[in-house]
């Protein structure tokens, strides 16, 4: 897995080359954060003012070391290293500090001194990081909520006050208040976010880096292209499936539409798509992996904290407007080929089913144990240590069973125990290098946290929202999906979500009344907005990279066929029972009314779905949908039989031109 690998387009190759010593330096700091993690979560839990310090030191270590201070292009130098050292110091200090005086920390009526001065090295270097690992849209963030702290009559910047409208004045704090409540706490950098991180992500992290090394990405793929490749449009519903499957499981979609889009993008082209509808297509598809369960990237684990919601009931309700989504691209993407008049993949150049399962079935294994233990009521971090050992055993036991075959020798024995002790430490190192940007972000978010939680920023956000949408629910709706867009440009899809949900989730809870859970699920939807959203489609541009496209061309077709993004969330706010349950007979209306409403969506898109659509039933298409999302059950009534009746006849169309 590739794991919220960074949420970030996919850097250039360095063109320097990396000297061997530092290379082995990064491999054994990663697969000692690895070893130290899999401890963790599966023998010894361990208290969160040891784990989290320690865990960060192990990252930020890791994070200077893999990306030096003046980019991956230039050569680190004398001065570089000047720079880089005493960081990869300070970050040490960093995680050995909080373990090490714990005990002092907690009995001092007062924070040290020497406490303060700690957690100011700790604020910096961790902006630091994360600017060279997430981005300069991170740290000026980070930065900004920390200006935003010193701003008032009693802080270090007293004359910030002046530019801020009134309901967002406060006190203001000094440089010690601060930094004791990011680093002396559980309410700053070692809160919350980073808390998930370096516990339930790091390990699932891990768990997709070993399903990666031993091969079950293509195992995905061609199991995808067995099963759709014959069909018009085969190598992009294959794309839609096989995105859709390993987002799931990697919680990237840029690292997906790498990946992936690498084997399915080329064969799109191939069969007619153009460069730009390729890449569109995989950044769409595989940003319906990160909504789809069973680990939906960061923010089911993310959710369930916040919500105090079992993670498995997260899960369990995200499955049904998962498949929306995906059933809704998936059918844009046949439009898409019948219009062009496409048609699938000959059998020749397509793999077997039954091949295919044959060579690959033990990777399915994992993830049925996954599921297994997650319904059984087994914490996520404890449930991820036993994927990880699932995984190895099905490794292993099928290398045995080849090894068997054949014809066992004491040589070919000592080159597979080699093999298998390769592939384990590159796993580890990759996923202790996956796991960089995405803690590093939660970091950051940790300080956002901090400050709205000393300021008191998130009522006042709150009053601010309602104001601006007049008490309409809608309005306040399409702020939360600006917002996301706005803060996508900038932040990694976790943090996004992380920033939004502190910020305009007491509003739209206790203002609007929207539950809880739904109002998670929104702000997480919502957040995935940056990667198929013009003009900064971070998915997209890097399905651009692969198909050859424009990129800002790329990131239009991804918005076309990512549509469900913005109508799904909608509909989970309108018709609360697909998400929280209720009378069997309602369920299912309100099933039947989301799949009718996004099918008549599609085709009024495409103009096109047994046959063309004519102007005024496209047109009719819209106030039908509208009916349909509207939470009255004559509207809803109506809508229905406007867009079957529309429906009908362009199927009667259909039938009509096929006998002619």
């Amino acid at each position: 897995m590739t794991a919220e690998l960074s949420e970030r387009p996919p850097m250039p190759a360095p063109t320097i080359a990396t000297p061997r010593k530092l290379l082995q330096l990064i491999a054994l700091t990663g697969i000692a954060l690895s070893l130290f993690q899999l401890y963790a979560a599966g023998v010894q839990p361990l208290g969160l003012f040891f784990q989290r310090p320690i865990h960060l030191g192990f990252i930020l270590v890791l994070c200077f070391l893999i990306y030096p201070v003046f980019g991956q292009d230039r050569a680190r130098g004398k001065l570089g290293w000047a720079i880089d050292g005493p960081l990869i110091a300070c970050s040490i200090l960093v995680g050995a500090w909080v373990p090490m005086n714990i005990d002092a920390i907690a009995n001092a009526i007062f924070p040290r001194q020497i406490d303060v001065m700690v957690g100011i090295v700790t604020a910096l270097i961790v902006l630091e990081g994360a600017r060279r690992a997430v981005g300069l849209g991170m740290t000026i963030i980070g930065a900004t909520f920390i200006a935003y702290a010193f701003a008032g009559g009693r802080g270090e910047l007293p004359f910030l006050a002046d530019w801020m409208p009134g309901i967002l004045n406060h006190r203001g704090y000094t440089l010690d208040r601060l930094a004791s409540q990011l680093t002396l706490g559980a309410e700053g950098i070692f809160g919350l976010p980073l808390g998930v991180a370096a516990t339930f992500i790091f390990v699932f992290v891990l768990f997709g880096a070993f399903l990666e090394v031993t091969g079950a990405g293509k195992f995905f793929i061609d199991l995808a292209y067995a099963a759709t490749g014959k069909q018009r449009g085969g190598p992009a519903k294959a794309a839609v499936i096989a995105s859709a499957g390993m987002g799931s499981i990697s919680g990237s979609a840029i690292a997906n539409v790498v990946t992936t889009g690498a084997f399915t993008i080329p064969l799109m082209k191939k069969l007619g798509y153009r460069p730009a509808q390729a890449g569109g297509i995989e950044a769409a598809a595989s940003t319906g992996g990160q909504i789809m369960p069973p680990l939906m990237g960061a923010g089911a684990f993310l959710m369930s904290e916040f919500t105090q919601i079992p993670y498995v009931d997260i899960v369990l309700v995200s499955i049904f407007p998962a498949f929306l989504y995906i059933g809704a691209v998936y059918l844009l993407v046949h439009i898409a080929a019948v219009k062009q008049g496409m048609q699938g993949l000959p059998a020749s150049e397509l793999p077997k089913v039954r091949d295919v399962m044959a060579d690959g079935w033990h990777f399915l294994l994992p993830l049925v144990a996954l599921v297994f233990l997650l319904v059984a009521g087994y914490s996520p971090m404890r449930v991820g240590f036993y994927a990880i050992v699932s995984v190895v055993a099905a490794a292993s036991a099928r290398a045995l069973w080849d090894f068997n075959a054949q014809g066992p020798t004491a040589a070919k024995f000592a080159a597979l125990c080699k093999r298998g002790l390769s592939l384990t430490a590159q796993a580890m190192e990759l996923g202790a290098r996956n796991a960089v940007a995405v803690s590093m972000a939660c970091a950051v978010a940790g300080i956002i946290v901090g400050v709205v939680g000393l300021t008191g920023l998130g009522l006042k956000f709150s009053s601010m929202m309602i104001a601006f949408s007049g008490g309409n629910l809608v309005l306040a709706l399409i702020l939360v999906l600006l917002a996301s867009l706005i803060l996508g440009m900038g932040l990694p899809v976790t943090a996004a979500y992380i920033v939004l949900i502190i910020l305009v989730g007491p509003a739209l809870t206790s203002e609007f009344g929207v539950p809880i859970l739904i109002a998670h699920l929104v702000v997480f939807w919502y957040s995935q907005d940056s990667n198929v959203t013009p003009p900064v489609a971070l998915a997209a541009f890097a399905g651009a990279a692969i198909a050859g496209s424009k990129p800002l061309e790329t990131s239009f077709q991804s918005w076309k066929f990512a549509k469900g993004l913005y109508l799904i969330p909608l509909f989970m706010v309108f018709n609360e029972s697909i998400i929280l349950g209720g009378p069997i007979p309602l369920v299912l209306w309100n099933g039947f009314l989301a799949i009718i409403a996004l099918t008549a969506f599609a085709a009024c898109l495409e103009g096109y779905l047994f046959a063309p659509i004519v102007l005024w039933q496209r047109l009719l298409i819209v106030p039908g949908v509208i009916a349909v999302f509207w939470p009255n059950v004559m509207y809803e009534a109506l809508g229905v039989a406007i867009l079957l009746t529309v429906l009908s006849l362009n199927w009667a169309r259909g039938r009509r031109e096929q006998l002619n």
